[in-house]
């Protein structure tokens, strides 16, 4: 990603540049950003929501949107699509902004590029009336951070489209902050998560976007392995988002003990909801730039990932038992 300045474009002084290879082939990144049913899923910051009021995918067509940021604060936004050459470019003008502060408009170039191993380079360019509005949307809306993360985003859902998600639903006689607490908080961690009959040693715990949770686990007779997960989304107490791998005491990333072909990351995506005292918790995950046989691996292992985690929920259903009574 970069700031207009490192552009060698005419229009460098007033436009905005935000790119990314994608794991995923060009066909499928065009899908992504050209159906509205996965475009809602990643499109915006972290933290941010979206509802499409319509999406006319055509020239001369338009897209009416409403992000709604982590504060609550609504961005309407409306593009008119103005050239559009199917798996290579987008061009849009946009119009939006705060619904308390003046609005901004620019024009947006997407561009789809095949690279090297079947990936996908995606990149946006955004060109400003001014260097004066440029600068305004870069320091008010922090566009250059926002565009990042939206593109991070992106690559997290691509994944959920080339293989078959694992989904765990499950509910608890808890408040949400109790169930957030407990899949949050280290001191309460150590007292259920694992399988059953395994102890955790906590190593490291920074929780914040970016931060790490690096933990041992040691089974009954005395075998050792080590994990961590790197936070990507917090939304307390609602939503929270981990990259997560094996690892070595140090942090460093290692292949799963037991199969080599296991990926090296997967993402997870917890959300918790609440209804009459009652915690619905949802956990999402997926194998993350993952070779074929890595999907193949994480897709064949859903019935085993089904019972280690039963045993883990059970684990959490005591626990949380335990601390309200």
């Amino acid at each position: 990603m970069s700031t207009p300045n490192s552009s060698a474009s005419p229009t460098s002084d007033r436009e905005i540049v935000i790119s990314r290879v994608l794991d995923a082939p060009r066909a499928l990144v065009w899908q992504a950003w050209t159906d509205p049913q996965h475009v809602v899923k990643w499109w915006g910051p972290r933290g941010f929501s979206d509802t499409t009021k319509k999406h006319d995918f055509r020239v001369g067509g338009v897209w009416e949107h409403v992000m709604r940021g982590p504060d609550g604060v609504d961005y309407p936004n409306k593009a008119t699509f103005k050239e559009i050459v199917p798996q290579e470019r987008i061009t849009f003008l946009l119009g939006g902004g705060r619904t308390d502060r003046p609005g901004v408009s620019f024009t947006a170039t997407w561009t789809f590029e095949t690279v090297e191993g079947g990936k996908t380079r995606l990149t946006g360019r955004m060109v400003f009336p001014t260097a004066a509005m440029r600068d305004y949307v870069a320091k008010e809306f922090g566009a250059v951070e926002g565009g990042k993360q939206t593109l991070e985003r992106l690559s997290e859902h691509l994944p959920t489209m080339q293989m078959r998600e694992f989904v765990l639903v499950r509910e608890f006689a808890a408040p949400r902050q109790l169930v957030w607490d407990a899949w949050t908080k280290p001191e309460h961690l150590q007292r259920w998560f694992g399988p059953k009959g395994f102890s955790l040693t906590v190593g490291a715990f920074d929780f914040k976007p970016g931060g790490t949770f690096l933990y041992g686990m040691k089974s009954p007779d005395g075998h050792a392995m080590w994990g961590k997960w790197i936070f990507r989304e917090i939304v307390p107490p609602e939503k929270l988002v981990v990259i997560a791998s094996f690892s070595d005491a140090q942090g460093d990333v290692t292949r799963h003990p037991l199969s080599a072909s296991w990926p090296l990351e997967t993402l997870s995506t917890t959300t918790l909801a609440e209804k009459d005292g009652q915690t619905t918790l949802t956990l999402r995950w997926v194998a993350i730039n993952a070779t074929d046989e890595e999907r193949q691996t994480f897709d064949a292992a859903h019935d085993s990932m089904t019972q280690g985690w039963g045993g883990t929920i059970e684990q959490l259903t005591a626990y949380l038992a335990k601390i309200q009574s």
